[in-house]
């Protein structure tokens, strides 16, 4: 599809599940030839999650399988992205094993304590949401960026729609979101003289793992079922469906890209028209 990305070395965070946007995106650049390193926790986190994270096993197959689809490298990298140790051993490995990162993709996300109200909401879990959310960004890409510079480089940062539309009950995750999109602006503008690119993209209702569990809350919530909450969703929504993945993945793609060349400092949303700015 977009034939200047192969042979690109590209890496990928929060993509060892199958379910989720980070291995749409893994799947998509290596459909166009990309050499992908698939990043994950590789066992369940500390604090409670909703959803579960990629086990070892799951990186390691979903690694196998894009490399015999698309004849790519691929391998996987167990990376707990709010551990500065963590971040910088994954960084001398791809160092060792690439030598050279030219697309990274700060995808990794998750809600802890939630649904909360700002006075009900657990502080370690704030806390822990704006780490994995917001500062993995900063930490992944602080220890990433000295493998791009020499070749042009792109960062994607998955932001949300949750950074420009607040939700009610996940303040954390909003605020995080947010400060992913300012901090996309700010690397933009650092990084334009170093040949690197920095976008977001802000998903907004997309058929994952993550929205299946929002759905089942807001369902208990309002005494209604999974599939009414899901319509009462659509109907907020222009294009009159819930997102795929692989629509957040397509975006990506285009943004690593030389198609995108002239494009950086944007975050950009693929939410079927739900939030429409200026």
């Amino acid at each position: 599809m977009y034939e200047d990305l192969k042979g690109k070395t590209a890496l990928v965070t929060g993509a060892g599940k199958k379910t989720g946007i980070g291995y749409a995106i893994a799947e998509r650049l290596g459909s166009c030839g990309c050499n992908v390193v698939i990043a994950d926790l590789g066992r369940p986190p500390k604090l409670t999650s909703p959803v579960p994270t990629g086990t070892r096993e799951e990186m390691e197959t979903i690694a196998a399988d894009l490399g015999k689809r698309f004849g790519v490298n691929a391998f996987a990298a167990e990376t707990d992205v709010t551990d500065s140790a963590s971040v910088a051993a994954m960084a001398e490995r791809l160092r060792s094993r690439c030598g050279h990162v030219h697309i990274l993709v700060n995808n990794a996300g998750a809600s802890f304590g939630v649904p909360a109200d700002i006075l009900s909401y657990d502080e370690a879990a704030w806390i822990r949401t704006v780490d994995v959310n917001l500062f993995s960004v900063f930490r992944v890409s602080r220890a990433i960026l000295p493998l791009m510079f020499g070749q042009p480089g792109v960062i994607v940062n998955t932001a949300s729609r949750a950074g420009k539309v607040p939700p009610l009950f996940n303040s954390a995750y909003a605020a995080a979101k947010a400060g992913v999109i300012m901090l996309t602006k700010t690397m933009a503008k650092e990084l334009a003289g170093r040949d690197v690119r920095v976008n977001a993209i802000c998903p907004g209702q997309i058929r994952t793992d993550l929205e299946q569990w929002r759905f089942g809350l807001e369902a208990s919530f309002f005494s209604s079922t999974v599939e009414e909450r899901e319509q009462e969703m659509c109907r907020t929504i222009p294009l009159g469906r819930i997102g795929l993945p692989e629509d957040a993945a397509m975006l990506v793609a285009f943004l690593a890209s030389e198609q995108a060349r002239y494009i950086t400092g944007q975050a950009l949303n693929v939410d079927g028209g739900q939030c429409m700015e200026l």
